[in-house]
């Protein structure tokens, strides 16, 4: 699904990303972890084509097509993703927000509303009928509606930066669930990166991990099976 060759980005004297190669095949769900700085968003903004890449390319792969998303605009068919606030248009209100995301996927009213219901456990009567622009929201409110709508038109590729950032410990017990249930329902390909580890090693059944731009370990995670290599890691790096 996923190809990464020579990628890297710098800025300044800081190495952001330095991957000569790596791969996601289709249907995995990847768990990328990191200290800060590591490299993690850096990585999510050049497979989204939102950072231009000093050298090298990612290619997506769908049906059988490779697509650089630096050359094509094809990838935004079947890819949803959320990064951060940029992401919301903030003076619609919630209702509005995933309707225009909705219409943008082809999606009916009637499409839209029944899918709405999928949410109703992460909502949590907090998100719809509330008559507040998304701009008014609170922080954990508006990290709801920007899973939402990245997973509103059920798409194949699934990028989530930091999904747990702001969710209540409730909230974040639901997401796993949905995201579980997303993959296992549509067999999507799910990347997410999380200073969660516990969360992380729960869903993903794989596990890269980035430090100074690089992917120093990739890591099976069958039944949780990367956790103690991961706890050993990170005790040894704090």
């Amino acid at each position: 699904m996923i190809t990464i060759s020579n990628l890297k980005k710098q800025f300044g004297e800081k190495i952001a990303v330095d991957i000569e190669a790596f791969s996601v095949r289709e249907g995995e769900m990847l768990g990328l972890v990191g200290n800060n700085g590591a490299g993690k968003t850096t990585l999510f903004r050049l497979m989204l084509d939102l950072l231009e890449a000093d050298t090298g390319e990612v290619t997506l792969n769908n049906e059988g097509n490779a697509i650089n998303p630096a050359k094509s605009e094809e990838w935004k068919l079947f890819t949803g993703a959320y990064i951060d606030e940029a992401f919301l248009i903030d003076f619609l209100t919630p209702e509005e927000f995933f309707q225009f995301v909705g219409k943008a996927n082809n999606m009916s009213q009637e499409d839209i509303d029944a899918r709405l219901a999928d949410f109703t456990s992460l909502m949590q009567d907090e998100i719809l009928g509330q008559k507040k622009l998304i701009r008014d929201l609170s922080a954990g409110n508006k990290q709801k509606v920007g899973i939402i709508a990245a997973l509103l038109a059920k798409p194949q590729l699934v990028i989530l930066d930091e999904p747990f950032n702001f969710l209540d410990p409730s909230s974040q017990i639901v997401l796993k669930r949905l995201l579980t249930d997303h993959h296992r329902n549509t067999h999507a390909t799910i990347l997410i990166s999380s200073h969660n580890l516990q969360h992380t090693i729960d869903i993903s059944t794989r596990i890269a991990l980035m430090e100074n731009g690089h992917i120093v370990k990739d890591l099976p995670n069958t039944d949780g099976s990367a956790e103690r290599e991961l706890e050993e890691y990170f005790s040894v790096e704090s």
